[in-house]
């Protein structure tokens, strides 16, 4: 499955919200996300608009792997 090209931080820290993530700290471009579904676990996301798609597969593989599922599900869930 292709990865959007259009994909901001912005707009992927509100799809993670689905999954329980939540902003918990911002240091200059890069947002902190924090969940505690399926026990703790923080991502850093870059505010770029658009995002690199190596940094976004990323950070979406660092995300699948914690809630045990590939990438391509993930992205269906979040609605990406």
């Amino acid at each position: 499955m292709r990865l959007p090209r259009d994909c901001s931080g912005e707009s992927l820290v509100r799809a993670l919200a689905y999954l329980g993530y939540s902003l918990s700290r911002q240091s200059g471009s890069h947002m902190r996300l924090t969940t505690g579904v399926r026990g703790e676990h923080h991502v850093t996301v870059p505010s770029h608009n658009p995002m690199r798609v190596g940094t976004l597969r990323a950070v979406l593989k660092d995300v699948a792997d914690h809630h045990g599922m590939t990438v391509e599900d993930l992205i269906l869930k979040i609605r990406l």
